[in-house]
């Protein structure tokens, strides 16, 4: 049997041959042999069915006593043998993908026409081949190849990650094709980039991913006891109570963030894990960590593929399959005990002392710079012989019962040996309630520990409303009092807009991390944007209080006590409107600097047209329908009723009228010389005490009559609301993550 063994160079030995002969299988089962011939023989034993295999594991996890199952006979020519107990086996076949790029194409010097010059053309580009595998739990398969080789989008194309229409051939697993929302389910992704919350420890980082992973019938101790034996798993255990860390806040290393990365994807031990580039940026020993928790994760019953750049000789000896890919195509397949066979044959032995996987990127790269034009074809072909000469009859048949599990009876199986969480396969762990405080409490958190970030923008409120009251201090009620009034409402509702700007970067920085989330369900899009509402909230009214105490009795507002408590309002409708505003740009535009642009952009429109520099019944009718979108427009005139909606309260009285005029300059007695002429002119009595001007007239010159001040703040919220409805779908329709 071992030199039979031995002729077939792909033969996959998953246990030593001293774990053989003592009967040591696969997740901890105790596999009794027999002889041909003996008691136990195939025509003295029925055969068990899967529905009794399932049963007696159940029935030895809670046991807690060796499960015994006996094998029938060793594989031969004529009988392939029984089947295995592995439950899962993921399989690709041609997986083939191509993106439109535009290129420009020379026709060449002896065209005469005049386009003959270069001339753009849309061809595709194949950045993936007729590419095909397989990897068993169990087992780490591990990709690589050079940069632009195909690795990442690879492990894209098996996580469901590019668009199925532009993805051709076949993923399945246990033989059957993975429908998209159960792959979400069941496994997890790893970025190459660590995306994690900086504020948050190691140990509550786990546990927020416990939240919205795991299902709200496991108690919280429960939950609590995974997370710990997780950190074990991880190897964290020092690190657990240590912040994550930025460029600001010392924190934990290099690669402990990537292995808390790894740890809140396989919170709920999914069964399927992809990684892109787990090693990337780590030195030697910090990456040969990673890929010996990654190995303990597959020996635990989990798929585990990856991209991997050059890995050291240790991490060599933790990979059981591997894939070489060269612009796109396989160059081998298989275990790296056979790359020296393979590469012998080929006629490009590898030197003794030689790191196998350097020796082979190394012949990759020096295929594909050749210049004869054929590049790594002949590695291509070579391997697809030598795949051929793999696929023997007998080995054929093994694995045909090799995958005899289904894959509904092979994820039953999992979860009662507590995989997924130990929960029933559903679309989200936990109901929307939930998953709202859980992401309020973490983003209150992480908040909470940066507070210089709350101080610097409630110091830049209250400069602002110094400066504010400072300038317009003690505003009288004379006409250039009111001009002077009108001025500082328009500069105190639009610096409440640009104030909201700072928000601008908050989605910015979490969009990955938000996107890794949902792609895999953790929680849902509603429930984000609603969360996110309620942790800002509170600071807006502290906000909103800062700048009114600092502002409204300084500058000799009026209204008293009402009118304070509704330019409170007022201002808080503000920040809440112009925070849903700038929350919505973040879920369009992408880049910080942009962003800002655009905010700054905008919100000079809005002062524009907000009925200021001027008045609604000046504007041309081709523009009246932006005043009415100008978010300045309804707390401006908010503030402006609330100021002179008395219409008891004068403003002008008697000579006041002559200010701002060239009869102005007059002396006193003359205006009211004037003043007496004119009273004998219109057969009205004026004095320098009658009132000529009051605030309703006011607000009439100011073409602030179509609504009143409750309407505007009424209108000012559902601009808020408005917005992050908006946000919310920007979420749904934006943050699919796909390639197409």
């Amino acid at each position: 049997m071992s030199r039979f063994v031995d002729a077939l160079h792909f033969f996959d030995r998953r246990s030593s041959p001293m774990e053989e002969a003592e009967g040591i299988g696969r997740d901890g089962l105790l596999l009794h042999h027999t002889g041909v011939g003996g008691g136990g023989g195939a025509g003295g034993r029925q055969s068990q069915t899967l529905g009794h295999l399932l049963k007696r594991v159940g029935d030895a996890a809670s046991s807690g006593d060796h499960l015994v199952v006996e094998l029938d006979d060793i594989i031969s020519p004529n009988n392939p043998g029984p089947t295995r107990t592995i439950p899962f086996v993921l399989s690709f076949s041609e997986l083939t993908y191509s993106v439109k790029s535009s290129k420009k194409v020379s026709l060449g010097p002896n065209r005469t026409d005049p386009v003959s010059a270069d001339v753009a053309s849309n061809h595709k580009k194949t950045l993936l081949d007729s590419i095909s595998g397989e990897a068993k739990d169990g087992e780490i398969l591990a990709v690589l190849g050079a940069s632009g080789s195909g690795k990442s989008t690879l492990i894209d194309a098996l996580a469901n990650r590019i668009a199925k229409e532009s993805l051709k051939g076949s993923i399945t697993l246990n033989g059957e094709p993975l429908e998209s929302k159960l792959l979400r389910t069941i496994s997890a992704y790893v970025m190459q980039d660590d995306l994690l919350y900086p504020m948050l420890t190691v140990e509550e980082t786990l546990m927020f991913s416990a939240e919205f992973r795991l299902p709200r019938t496991l108690s919280k101790s429960k939950k609590q006891s995974r997370v710990q034996a997780l950190i074990d798993q991880l190897g964290l255990r020092r690190a657990a109570k240590t912040i994550i860390g930025d460029e600001g806040h010392r924190g934990v290393s290099g690669g402990e963030r990537r292995r808390v990365s790894i740890g809140i994807d396989i919170i709920h031990d999914p069964i399927l894990l992809f990684l892109d580039e787990p090693t990337s940026g780590l030195d030697s020993t910090s990456a040969f960590m990673v890929v010996k928790v990654l190995q303990r994760i597959a020996q635990s019953g989990s798929i585990v593929v990856m991209s991997i750049h050059q890995p050291s000789y240790r991490i060599i000896g933790l990979l059981d399959r591997m894939l070489f890919l060269s612009r796109g195509q396989t160059v081998f397949f298989g275990s790296p005990a056979t790359l020296p066979l393979y590469l012998a044959e080929f006629g490009r032995p590898i030197p003794e002392k030689e790191n196998r996987t350097e020796f082979a990127l190394d012949l990759i790269r020096e295929l594909e710079s050749s210049n004869d034009g054929v590049g790594a074809k002949p590695l291509v072909e070579f391997n697809r012989s030598w795949q051929s000469l793999k696929l023997s009859p007998i080995s054929a048949a093994a694995k045909k019962n090799y995958n005899a599990l289904s894959l509904k009876d092979a994820i039953s199986a999992s979860i009662s040996r507590g995989k997924l969480g130990s929960a029933s396969v559903s679309t989200f762990a936990n109901p929307f309630w939930i998953e709202m405080l859980v992401l309020t409490k973490r983003a209150a958190t992480n908040s909470r520990r940066t507070p210089e970030l709350f101080l610097m923008r409630l110091g830049a409120v209250l400069v602002t409303g110094f400066i504010l009251a400072t300038i317009f201090w003690r505003l009288d009620s004379s006409p250039k009092g009111v001009q002077e009034r009108l001025g500082f409402f328009a500069i105190a509702m639009s610096t409440m807009f640009y104030t909201c700007a700072d928000a601008l970067p908050v989605f910015l920085q979490e969009r990955y991390i938000f996107m890794r989330e949902t792609a895999y369900n953790a929680y849902r899009r509603s429930s984000y944007v609603l969360s996110n509402a309620i942790v800002g909230f509170p600071s807006l009214i502290v906000l909103s209080l800062a700048f009114a105490a600092t502002t409204f009795f300084a500058v000799g507002l009026a209204g008293g006590a009402q009118g304070f408590v509704f330019f409170c309002l007022i201002i808080l409708a503000s920040f809440w409107a112009g925070s849903g505003f700038v929350t919505f740009l973040s879920g369009i535009v992408s880049h910080v600097m942009l962003g800002y642009t655009v905010v700054v952009a905008i919100l000079a429109y809005f002062l524009l047209f907000s009925g200021f520099f001027i008045t609604r019944d000046r504007i041309p009718d081709y523009w009246i329908w932006f005043h009415y979108l100008s978010l300045v427009k309804y707390p401006y005139e908010a503030v402006l009723q609330n100021e002179f909606g008395d219409p008891t309260k004068c403003f002008v009285r008697g000579i006041q009228m002559f200010d701002n005029t060239p009869l102005g300059v007059l002396p006193a007695a003359v205006k009211v010389n004037v003043l007496q002429a004119m009273s004998g002119s219109l057969g009205v009595n004026i004095t320098s005490h009658t009132c000529i001007t009051t605030g309703t007239y006011i607000l009439k010159q100011q073409a602030v009559t179509d609504l009143s001040k409750w309407s505007c703040l009424v209108i000012t919220v559902a601009w808020g609301f408005f917005f992050r409805v908006l946000f919310y779908f920007c979420l749904l329709l934006g943050s699919k993550n796909k390639r197409r």
